[in-house]
């Protein structure tokens, strides 16, 4: 599609350079997952499992009492879903308790909870009913208080967090109808006009827009004498004077969820209101979701929890063939998969979230890692339940108990995790993202060699670094302690969970050498082959998942809970995962990506339309994307706020 006129037309070279500047360029502190893919095992920077302090956990523990005592009480989400829409007063409960204020320090009137605590919080809310997860999430994880906490000035903090902690709901506005994952092509723009800019576009998906009081809006501020410009962060009051909410997007699921289009005309946002300098706004969005992305694994495993649960109580009460389900080997697998996985799910979260409370690692992949991982994998946790539930799983909860029966909602909870997927970085960008990041050393030593607008001069000295470090690195994936059978004996028990560890270290190096080779292979056009870089990506994925519950396992062994249970499910997880990695690793090299690209042009130049014949399309007219030049707005405003 063409851009529209107001819409900025950049080249790839062009988009990808906006997001490689947005990107955090050093490595100040060790990464687990870097190093995992460089094909350094460093179970040294998750073992022993970091712990939270005491405090904390008495703090914690005492919020999610009340919380679990409000959910059981005063949520009812089977309205929610009638109704499509989240009551006032289950909104106002919520800020009577303290949760919009989960993550914000207690100075500013919130109750500073760890990141630990926040994302069993959001698990026990999306439980109940995802759309409240989701609402609380996008507040605190992506909304006002994490960016102004990150970047903000004390003048901003003290404005607007004691707000934000107990009565303003906030929202982030990035995605606009024709700007996705893209932002390189973002046409809200911000004019400075004296001590205020000028804020003109419209902004499409904004979680909790339509309720929201304060929003963080993504703009393109012109370059001047003045400033910079550049894409730039701005803290806009929802009510301000053309600011209009057109619409309240439906969807499959999350049928609660309060996003809508906001179109903003002429908007006057104070100077002060801008978060960082002009052009800062992708590095602090991007800086945001390093913790951020934590909060969907949060409440992917609190659905696989869930899962688990119906799962068990289903299948012990389901006869067929003279005996429960559950001990039908097809579906007792089904079973095993749901519960190696939770445990799985909730390792990879709680590690990921006690290193970010504990800001000694970078944990910038590990979060990515966890929000792809696990909003991958609990669809296909949700996926199987409604499989083993069979007609009753595809039946809505509200048509169970009309005739009488349990009303367990196993297809709703497919239809609201299926979001996850998309939200915050689909999957094909989080491969893509994360990619960037695990061949970062190489691109630090070797990216000239490759960049076509560097001089042989400059090529000629990374081709010397390059040789420098790779003499030195390469010598070091040939062997290591996943060759020496005892090696990680202290994950040796009544089950052996070593074995495993050994394999990941060895399976470490091998997706180092895989990438080197494609390096070599493909040189310049590395970036173009997204499926390989995808591959490699779930295998290092796979990796992390493994570690994490093995370091996870030991954690509740040495504590004496359910310690022999652990280890049991850690290794049907590592099981489990080895038999996805062997398959991963064959498809590096043996796939149809090829075949693939050939299909692809085929399709778009109109080679099989007759394939398509014999069907009717139902679809409504109307443009693919909406148009979305600026100016007043002519719909009705369907801003609502909780008050």
């Amino acid at each position: 599609m063409s851009a529209t006129p107001h819409q900025p037309t950049v080249t790839e070279r062009e988009a990808r350079q906006v997001a490689e500047a947005a990107r955090e360029q050093g490595w100040q502190k060790p990464s687990f997952a870097k190093e995992l893919f460089l094909g350094r095992f460093r179970l040294d920077l998750i073992h022993p499992h970091p712990l939270p302090a005491d405090e904390d956990t008495l703090r914690g523990e005492e919020f999610l009492a009340k919380l679990r005592d409000f959910c059981e009480t005063k949520i009812d989400s089977a309205r929610i879903e009638r109704e499509a829409r989240i009551p006032d007063e289950t909104i106002t409960g919520l800020k009577e308790l303290g949760a919009l204020g989960m993550k914000i320090d207690t100075k500013y009137g919130g109750l500073g909870l760890t990141q630990v605590y926040y994302n069993k919080a959001l698990a026990l809310v999306g439980s109940v009913n995802p759309a409240l997860g989701a609402l609380l999430s996008a507040h605190q994880s992506i909304g006002v208080p994490q960016p102004l906490k990150l970047f903000g000035t004390q003048e901003q903090r003290d404005t607007f967090l004691p707000r934000c902690a107990r009565t303003d709901i906030s929202a982030f506005l990035l995605t606009e109808p024709d700007v996705g994952s893209d932002p390189a092509r973002l046409a809200t723009t911000a004019v400075r006009e004296g001590d205020d800019y000028i804020l003109d576009g419209v902004k499409l998906w904004t979680t909790n827009g339509v309720v929201a009081d304060l929003l963080v809006v993504m703009a393109r501020v012109p370059k001047s004498e003045a400033g910079k410009g550049g894409i730039t962060a701005f803290v806009v009051e929802a009510s301000s004077e053309g600011v209009t909410v057109e619409n309240r997007n439906a969807f499959m699921g999350l049928r609660g969820l309060e996003n809508g289009v906001t179109r903003f005309h002429r908007v006057r946002v104070p100077a002060a209101n801008r978060i960082g300098p002009e052009g800062a706004g992708l590095k602090i969005a991007l800086t945001t979701l390093n913790t951020g992305r934590l909060s969907l694994p949060a409440m992917c495993a609190g659905a696989g929890k869930w899962c688990l649960k119906i799962a068990r109580e289903w299948t012990s009460v389901r006869e067929q063939w003279g005996k429960p389900v559950a001990f039908h080997e097809a579906v007792g697998a089904k079973i095993s998969f749901i519960a190696a996985t939770t445990f799985a799910l909730e390792a990879v979260l709680d590690l990921s979230s006690q290193m970010a409370d504990e800001n000694r690692n970078d944990i910038r992949i590990e979060a990515a890692l966890a929000k792809l991982y696990g909003s991958e994998m609990a669809c296909l946790m949700a996926d199987e339940l409604v499989q083993i539930r069979g007609g009753r799983g595809f039946e809505t909860a509200a048509s169970l108990a009309a005739r009488g029966e349990r009303a367990v909602p196993a297809e709703q909870v497919l239809r609201d995790l299926r979001i996850n997927r998309i939200f915050e970085g689909s999957t094909e960008i989080m491969h893509l993202l994360i990619a960037r990041e695990a061949v970062d050393a190489h691109l630090s030593v070797a990216g000239d060699l490759i960049d076509p607008d560097k001089s042989l001069s400059e090529k000629a000295k990374a081709g010397a670094n390059a040789g420098v470090f790779y003499a030195k690195w390469l010598p070091k994936l040939v062997a290591g302690p996943g060759r020496i059978p005892r090696s990680y004996g202290e994950f040796r028990h009544d089950v052996d969970l070593s074995t495993h560890l050994r394999y990941v270290e060895r399976s470490s190096r091998k997706l180092a050498r895989s990438t080197f080779y494609a390096m070599s292979r493909w040189q310049g056009r590395m970036e173009t082959k997204q499926g390989f870089l995808g591959r490699i990506v779930d295998i290092g994925a796979e990796l992390f998942a493994m570690s994490a519950a093995c370091v996870r396992a030991e954690l509740l062994r040495t504590q004496g809970e359910h310690g022999r249970e652990a280890y049991q499910l850690a290794d049907a997880f590592c099981r489990q995962s080895r038999i996805r990695v062997e398959e991963l690793f064959g498809r590096l090299w043996s796939n149809t990506d090829d075949i693939d690209r050939k299909v692809v042009k085929g399709v778009l130049s109109g080679t099989y339309t007759w394939l398509e014949e014999g069907v009717l399309d139902p679809s409504g007219d109307g443009p693919w994307i909406a148009d979305a030049t600026p100016g007043a707005s002519t719909r009705e405003n369907v801003h609502r706020p909780i008050r």
